[in-house]
C-alpha cells in the first residue's frame, strides 16, 4: 500500500513552491482565496480566465486542472461554493474533489493550501486531519491476488500550508492522526478484501503476530481450540465443527497507558467465511460472505492506528475467529450448546453463527477488567434492511458509552444511530429447551440479535456496533474499513488528543 508523507508549512508565497501540483481552493462570485490570487497574477490572470469565460465556476466539488505556473507543474483548482457557508460538509466536497482532481494526473508531490478554508466553531486541525486520513484512504488498490496491478494515484508526498493560525506542530500532529487513521483503514479493507481460501483463522493470528512484531507496545497471544474447549467456549467451538479450519482465538495486547490501567476492549466478529452451515445460505452474492471478518479486520486496523499515534491508552483486541461450513461433523437447528458463561443455547438457525461465537468472547473479556466492550460484527442482514449502508447500527447498556460513540462517528464522519434495547425485545428471546434461542422471531432481527449478547454483557460498560450495511460496498465491490474512523476518534478522544 502507497504511504504518504504530509509535512505542515508556512508558504508566503504559492507560486514560489516547488511541486508537481498546486492545489488552491477557489470559493464562488469568483473570491479567490489568496494563493488561488498568488497563482492567478503568477498565471497572467489564467484562474481569473477559467472563472470568466464560465469553464469553472467554484461550486463545491468542482475542479479545474490548468497548467503550472511558478515553481509548479499544474495548477488545480477546487471549488468550495459560498465562502460565508463553508462547513463541514463543504470541507468534505474539498477534500473528495482534491483527492478526484489529484488522482487524475501522474503527479507525485502536491501542495495543498488550506488556511482560507475557515469554518465557525470547528478546529481547522479537524480538516487537515480528515484530509491526511483521505488522502491515504484514497491510494488504496486491492493486489494480493491480482498479478499486474498500477496505484490508484502516484502521490507520496503531501505539503499543506495551513496560513498562518495555530502552531505548526499541532497542524503536523493533526495531519499525522488523519494519516494513521487512514493507515488503519486500508489495513482493515486489504484484510477484510482477502478471498476465503487465503484469510483463514490462522492467516488472521498470523497478521495479528506480524502487527505485534512490529510494535514493542504490543503483544498477541493466540489461542487454539483445546483451550477454548477448556475454558468451556461451547457456543464458539459449535460454529466451527463442520470445518477443518482450526479456529482461533486472537488476543491483542495495546500497553500505551500506566500500568493497572483498565483496558477499553475491542471485540471483532473473525467468521472468514460464512456458508451459513446447515442453514445453508442461498448462492447468489455468497461471495461476499468473505467479508463476514470485516469486524475482526476493523479491530485489526483500529489497533494499528493507535499503535503508530502512540496513544497513551491501554487497548485489548479480541477476534474470535472461526469459519462456518456445512459437514457431518456441523451443528444442527435444534441442538443445545453450553456457552463459556454456563448459560444454554438452543441452535434455531446455524446462520444466526455470530452471536455464538462473540457471546463466548464477549464472556472471555471479563478477566480484563475493563473500562468499556465494543464488540464490532457483521451481525445481521435485518441491519441492512433498517439502515442501509449509511449508518451502522449502536446498542449499549450505557448512556455515556452510545453517546460518547455516536459523537465519534459525527466526528470523523463514519456514523452510526441509536438502536433500541427495550426489554420488550427480550421477550422474544424465549426457548422451551434451553436458557435463550440463539434467533428470535422475524421482527427486528438486528435488536433481537442485540439482546441475546447482552446476556453476557451485564458484569461491564458494553456496546454492539453492527456493521453489515456498512462494511462493504456492493458497487464497485469491495470493504469500506468502517467503522476504523468511528472507533480510533472514539480513543482518542479518550486520550484527550
Amino acid at each position: 500500500m502507497t504511504a504518504i508523507s504530509f509535512t505542515a508549512r508556512s508558504i508566503e508565497n504559492a507560486a514560489k513552491a516547488r511541486t508537481q501540483c498546486t492545489i488552491v481552493p477557489v470559493f464562488t462570485k469568483k473570491s479567490l482565496s489568496a494563493a488561488a490570487a498568488q497563482m492567478d497574477e503568477a498565471s497572467g490572470g489564467a484562474v481569473s480566465a477559467a472563472l470568466s469565460l464560465g469553464d469553472f465556476s467554484g461550486k463545491r466539488g468542482e475542479t479545474h486542472l490548468l497548467p503550472g505556473t511558478g515553481g509548479s507543474k499544474r495548477l488545480l483548482l477546487v471549488g468550495c461554493g459560498d465562502r460565508r457557508k463553508f462547513d463541514r460538509e463543504a470541507a468534505r466536497e474539498f477534500t473528495r474533489a482534491a483527492c478526484r482532481g489529484i488522482g487524475a494526473t501522474r503527479a507525485r508531490d502536491a501542495v495543498i493550501h488550506t488556511g482560507e478554508l475557515q469554518m465557525k466553531d470547528i478546529d481547522a486541525d479537524w480538516l487537515l486531519a480528515y484530509l491526511a486520513r483521505h488522502l491515504v484512504s484514497a491510494t488504496y488498490r486491492y493486489s494480493e491476488t491480482l498479478s499486474n496491478t498500477k496505484p490508484a494515484m502516484e502521490l507520496n508526498k503531501v505539503v499543506i500550508n495551513p496560513g498562518k493560525k495555530g502552531s505548526l506542530r499541532a497542524h503536523q500532529r493533526a495531519l499525522d492522526l488523519g494519516r494513521f487513521t487512514g493507515v488503519g483503514i486500508n489495513e482493515t479493507r486489504d484484510l477484510a478484501n482477502m478471498p476465503a481460501n487465503i484469510c483463514t483463522p490462522t492467516h488472521l493470528a498470523k497478521e495479528a503476530r506480524k502487527l505485534a512484531r512490529q510494535h514493542e507496545d504490543l503483544s498477541v497471544q493466540v489461542l487454539e481450540e483445546k483451550k477454548m474447549q477448556e475454558l468451556g467456549m461451547g457456543a464458539l467451538l459449535a460454529v466451527t465443527a463442520g470445518t477443518t479450519q482450526p479456529a482461533k482465538l486472537i488476543i491483542m495486547q495495546y500497553k500505551g497507558g500506566k500500568s493497572g490501567q483498565k483496558p477499553y476492549v475491542l471485540v471483532g466478529k473473525g467468521v472468514t467465511f460464512d456458508t451459513g452451515g446447515i442453514s445453508l445460505k442461498p448462492g447468489a452474492k455468497m461471495d461476499e460472505m468473505k467479508y463476514d471478518m470485516a469486524g475482526a479486520a476493523s479491530v485489526i486496523g483500529t489497533l494499528r492506528a493507535v499503535v503508530e499515534m502512540g496513544l497513551p491508552l491501554n487497548v485489548t483486541g479480541v477476534i474470535p475467529a472461526v469459519e462456518n461450513m456445512p459437514g457431518s461433523r456441523a451443528i444442527k437447528p435444534g441442538d443445545v450448546v453450553t456457552s463459556m458463561s454456563g448459560k444454554t443455547i438452543e441452535i434455531l438457525n446455524t446462520d444466526a453463527e455470530g452471536r455464538l461465537i462473540l457471546c463466548d468472547a464477549l464472556t472471555y473479556v471479563e478477566r480484563f477488567k475493563p473500562q468499556v466492550v465494543i464488540d464490532v460484527a457483521t451481525l445481521t442482514g435485518a441491519c441492512v434492511v433498517a439502515l442501509g449502508s449509511h449508518a451502522s447500527a449502536l446498542y449499549a447498556n450505557d448512556e455515556k458509552l452510545a453517546e460518547d460513540l455516536l459523537q465519534a462517528g459525527i466526528e470523523s464522519h463514519d456514523r452510526a444511530w441509536r438502536m433500541p434495547l427495550w426489554d420488550d425485545y427480550q421477550q422474544q428471546l424465549k426457548s422451551n429447551f434451553a436458557d435463550l434461542p440463539n434467533i428470535a422471531g422475524p421482527g427486528g432481527g438486528s435488536i433481537t440479535a442485540a439482546c441475546f449478547l447482552s446476556r453476557f454483557t451485564e458484569k461491564y460498560h458494553w456496546a454492539h456496533l453492527d456493521i453489515a450495511g456498512t462494511a462493504w460496498d456492493a458497487s464497485p465491490k469491495g470493504a469500506t474499513g468502517r467503522p476504523v474512523a468511528m472507533l480510533t476518534r472514539y480513543l482518542m478522544d479518550r486520550a484527550g488528543k
